[in-house]
């Protein structure tokens, strides 16, 4: 599964300390507009009943038990002021509710500039005409003509002889305008949202600022170990302050000078072991080449000696065969690691180099072509001539019939297969097919080669650039397929 892609750790600072400063001052400012505003509605209303009480208080005792529409009008009219409207009913009786005019000039704060709306009793609420009507003075915000109004209820009573007071049925409905109070609100909001974005403007500031000192040791942290990783031991952090980031950063410089003190060790041994390798195969040579000659001389007079004798020849020569040819198989790895393995160029017909290959050892006979002529290629023949008999010389030995040779090409690439039908490679196997003496096999019969034919096989793919790889088909058998450019780079020390 493809990992999830995930923020930056910019991005997530600046979210952590946006998510913060918003959170906070959503809280600060929560704290401080609900009770501030709760106090000048509270305020505004408690001023507004006062007054209204106050007024209706002045028409005590009514003149009469049984008012008509003027008295109504004289009720509603006392009740109110210009910032409102208000009405009185009795008994299906109700006033005409005409607002009390304004003094003249521009309208001020909170005060319109029009005479506020005729109240009506379609615009007193159900509940606030139900508490009244019980004999109980009440009150209610309410949005009316697109405006925040006060609308507060109040019943009348008549003085009776005995110094009591009795309901009058008469009920007297005030609309205070909140208009003022609401612009108060909602400019306190306004100075809660300006200073919450002004909060989380600095809040980016800030972590902008901590991810830049954050942020650049990581980011030369990291270009530090992308150049290690590459082979750039030398590489060092400059070290600033004496924080956690600085103890990092000498922690790195200290890990690097470590390492590459253990890896200039390792190069010194590695150098050793190579040059060790090389020196002895090459001094090998020569006595190798005497025990050869001698062990020619025992083949052909091994029929003659008696048969202890014979046989003990025969094994020398063999014996002296096999280390010839570990030696020879030394003496070319230790060019290769040496890096002075070179190619010698030229334009070959591949399916002529495939039949020669074969020719050559005898086993034209033995192994299925499926080469097709004209495929031209320009690589070093002996190499690519040493990887093919390596190969099938493999699947002959310790595979099963039949062994086939595959050629296939296109424009830039050319691949060959050599598959038998054996029981093929055990999976544990796989990984380790081209390592250096690694003979180890549950699938085949022991290998009597010097363990250095696959490696040296591969190392030749490669020095054209091309590589070989092994497989198990799906209906037995190892595949191993070689793919190599139709024109090897050339290179310096190439010589035709």
């Amino acid at each position: 599964m493809a990992p999830r892609p995930s923020l930056g750790l910019r991005a997530r600072l600046l979210l952590a300390f946006a998510l913060l400063c918003v959170v906070t001052s959503m809280a600060v400012a929560g704290a401080m507009y609900l009770p501030a505003r709760t106090s000048i509605l509270e305020r505004a209303q408690d001023a507004a009943v006062r007054e209204t009480t106050s007024r209706l208080q002045a028409l005590f005792p009514l003149r009469t038990a049984t008012p008509g529409p003027r008295d109504l009008d004289m009720i509603a009219h006392a009740a109110t002021d210009h910032s409102g409207s208000a009405i009185a009913t009795y008994d299906g009786v109700r006033s005409r509710a005409a607002p009390v005019p304004g003094p003249p000039g521009p309208p001020g704060r909170g005060r319109p500039a029009t005479a506020p709306p005729a109240l009506t009793p379609q615009a007193v609420p159900k509940g606030l005409r139900h508490l009244v009507a019980r004999g109980e003075v009440g009150w209610q915000r309410v949005l009316w003509e697109g405006r925040p109004w006060l609308i507060i209820g109040v019943p009348l009573r008549i003085a009776e002889g005995d110094g009591q007071a009795r309901p009058s049925g008469i009920e007297v409905y005030v609309a205070r305008s909140l208009l003022s109070e609401q612009e108060s609100i909602d400019e306190l909001a306004m100075w809660a949202w300006s200073i919450g974005g002004a909060a989380l403007a600095f809040a980016v500031v800030l972590a902008l600022l901590a991810t830049r000192g954050v942020l650049g040791p990581v980011r030369e942290l990291g270009r530090a170990a992308r150049l290690l990783g590459q082979g750039e031991l030398r590489t060092r952090i400059a070290v600033h302050g004496s924080d956690e980031l600085a103890d990092v950063a000498r922690t790195f410089n200290d890990t690097a000078a470590e390492l590459e003190r253990h890896v200039e060790q390792l190069r010194a041994m590695e150098a050793d072991a190579r040059r060790f390798v090389a020196d002895v195969s090459h001094e090998l040579r020569t006595p190798l080449a005497t025990l050869a000659a001698v062990a020619d001389v025992l083949d052909e007079q091994a029929a003659e000696l008696p048969e202890p004798a014979g046989r003990a020849a025969r094994l020398v020569s063999q014996e002296t065969l096999s280390l010839t040819g570990l030696v020879n198989d030394l003496i070319e790895i230790s060019r290769f690691d040496s890096g002075v393995a070179a190619l010698a160029l030229n334009e070959i017909d591949m399916a002529e180099l495939v039949a020669a290959t074969l020719r050559t050892r005898g086993w034209s006979e033995q192994v299925r072509t499926e080469v097709p002529s004209g495929v031209t290629v320009r690589l070093d023949p002996r190499r690519v001539d040493v990887v093919l008999a390596n190969l099938v010389g493999n699947a002959l030995r310790h595979g099963e019939p039949p062994v086939s040779v595959r050629l296939s090409a296109d424009a830039d690439w050319i691949t060959v297969e050599v598959r038998d039908h054996g029981p093929g490679l055990d999976e544990a196997v796989l990984p380790h097919v081209f390592d250096r003496f690694y003979k180890a096999s549950a699938a085949r019969a022991r290998s009597e080669g010097s363990g250095l034919g696959l490696a040296i096989a591969r190392e030749n793919a490669r020095l054209h650039e091309g590589d070989l790889t092994v497989t198990n088909a799906p209906d037995g058998g190892a595949v191993f397929t070689l793919r190599l450019p139709r024109r090897a780079p050339e290179a310096d020390g190439d010589r035709e």
